[in-house]
């Protein structure tokens, strides 16, 4: 049976993910809360005054600092506050959008960092949108057969974690998301367009629970299918709020 597995999101872009059971999906926009913040560094041009859409370079992200690939997040909507958790470090708990709490939060995640290549400088709100690798608003959705096909290939158990992806598909045969391209594909009562594959990077070689870099995931996809796909990119065309356990199908 075609079914929803797994929801994620992820606060702080590249900074912690967690497991949802359910999310509500919102016509033209990302998961609410879903890299809703990202951390700048010293070279970003991310303008704080004019909050729109850049690209990830602009950012700490986890293909530069793998260490940040062992973060994850808890997300409380209701006190907004978010707790981070790493195996190098004690938990913290802070609000983001407060003054004391970015302050809390860039001592707490700068030693996770190599200072010597990029240093955070500041918690920044995404706007009113998160801040995906797209220019328009996407989620990103993953195939359980692919992982496991990815898994074959190297050899190992690998933590779905490592793609960062906001949903987890069960049902259909390994790859056959990237014939998608182009389809709508209906979750409950929610409506999504599938626009692109995803071109995966270096983040996906580091332990979700280490942070350290462990398995050549690129590599794997490059010698078993030619390629550094992984998952597809998807524009919310009919808002509706998806569980896990949900079906699913291609239009």
């Amino acid at each position: 049976m075609n079914a929803v597995t797994a929801l994620w999101r992820h606060p702080i872009k590249s900074h912690g993910r967690e497991a949802l059971e359910s999310i509500p999906l919102i016509a033209g926009q990302t998961i609410p809360w879903d890299r809703h913040w990202a951390v700048t560094h010293e070279a970003s041009q991310y303008d704080t005054d004019n909050p729109t859409w850049v690209m990830c370079r602009n950012f700490m992200i986890g293909a530069q600092t793998p260490a940040l690939c062992g973060i994850w997040a808890q997300f409380d909507e209701a006190t907004q506050t978010l707790t981070l958790s790493h195996a190098d470090q004690v938990d913290l708990t802070f609000q983001p959008e407060t003054a004391e709490g970015q302050s809390a939060f860039l001592d707490w995640v700068t030693p996770l960092c190599d200072v010597e290549k990029r240093t955070p400088t500041a918690l920044v709100s995404a706007g009113d949108r998160g801040m995906t690798d797209t220019p328009t608003p996407t989620v990103s959705i993953m195939n359980s057969a692919s992982h496991a096909a990815v898994e074959a290939q190297i050899g190992a158990p690998l933590e779905t974690a490592r793609w960062r992806g906001n949903i987890w598909l069960d049902g259909p045969g390994a790859w056959e998301e990237l014939n998608w391209v182009g389809h709508e594909l209906r979750i409950g009562n929610a409506v999504l367009k599938i626009i692109d594959p995803i071109t995966r990077c270096m983040a996906t070689a580091a332990n979700p629970h280490t942070g350290q870099r462990d398995q050549d995931t690129l590599g794997a996809l490059r010698d078993g299918w030619g390629h550094q796909y992984f998952g597809v990119y998807a524009e919310v065309i009919t808002s509706g709020t998806i569980t896990c356990g949900d079906p699913f199908e291609v239009l």
